[in-house]
């Protein structure tokens, strides 16, 4: 009996010991080859940590390569049960699909168990951008101190706002990717992909400004950073927000006040004002037009006006 017991043991520790290599495989592949962030890649591997560890107390499975939807159908209703979002269940799902995808592909197992999975419903998530009308008054009423963080503040939303660029963007701008001769700069997008952004004319003295104040905190400890702290470090998230929310909470009730409304507001002021959605979409480094449409109902609406005014049937 012990030695069948054993033997039992022995089988399960190495069952898991393979689920553990065959899910880091998976993780390596996402860091590697796919080029996720860290922040995306730490959140596949604990929703697979999750997933692994219900399987384990709720049907002592160590393999969860050889699930069933059955099995994944009553995760998913665990995880409302807790009250987890829906939005939230699907990304989890998501990953889950993503990592069944990837054995697919080593041969590790034959089919996916979620190749029929419907996701479940969530709201839409509406996202109101700035007006044009808020947008003026900042930049063109509301004072910005003539000091190396005034100065900073300006720039870091003049620039969301010229161009769209995303928060980790901004924050991972580096000297040596400006290139205000040309008036254009490089950023480092989603997957390491690299694109190149024009920088209007008012831009340029803006950031030559900038380069004065900026010799005063370098600390040549984060030097090839565009944006720095006060204290001379690389400017972080928090921050970022911060500038953005306490500046526009001066103009702007709007309830969510933050990078992404900001890059919310480019693309849409950029279609709104006849804007090419494909150019649109290379601005903000969108892989497929999908991603770039859900700005297009804020340009949609403008139509609707332009359209009611000016359509002869509609004339009185």
């Amino acid at each position: 009996m012990l030695r069948q017991d054993f033997f039992f043991d022995l089988i399960s520790m190495l069952l898991l010991y393979l689920c553990d290599m065959a899910i880091a495989a998976f993780i390596s592949y996402l860091s590697h080859e796919k080029k996720y962030s860290p922040h995306t890649v730490k959140a596949y591997e604990k929703d697979l940590n999750d997933f692994s560890a219900f399987c384990l107390k709720e049907y002592e499975l160590q393999d969860i390569e050889s699930v069933t939807y059955p099995i994944i159908r009553n995760w998913i209703v665990a995880l409302v049960d807790r009250k987890i979002s829906n939005r939230s269940v699907n990304r989890k799902v998501t990953s889950l699909k993503s990592y069944f995808k990837f054995l697919m592909k080593t041969g590790s197992i034959q089919g996916n168990p979620l190749a029929k999975h419907k996701a479940l419903k969530t709201a839409k998530k509406i996202e109101i951008p700035f007006s044009e009308a808020e947008m003026a008054e900042l930049l063109n009423e509301i004072p910005f101190e003539n000091s190396f963080e005034g100065v900073r503040d300006r720039l870091i939303i003049e620039l969301l706002y010229a161009t769209g660029m995303r928060r980790s963007e901004l924050i991972n701008l580096s000297v040596q990717n400006l290139d205000l001769s040309n008036h254009t700069l490089k950023v480092l997008g989603k997957r390491n992909k690299e694109r190149i952004i024009p920088l209007l004319e008012s831009m340029i003295q803006l950031f030559e400004e900038y380069f004065v104040l900026r010799k005063e905190v370098d600390n040549s400890q984060d030097s090839k950073a565009v944006f720095l702290t006060s204290k001379g470090n690389k400017i972080y998230e928090t921050l970022v927000y911060r500038i953005i929310n306490g500046y526009f909470s001066k103009v702007s009730s709007k309830v969510k006040k933050s990078p992404h409304i900001l890059r919310h507001t480019f693309a849409t002021h950029m279609l709104n004002q006849g804007a090419d959605l494909n150019s649109v979409k290379e601005l903000l480094g969108h892989s497929s037009l999908a991603s770039t449409q859900v700005y297009t109902h804020n340009s949609i609406a403008e139509l609707k006006k332009v359209h009611s005014k000016a359509h002869p049937r509609n004339r009185k």
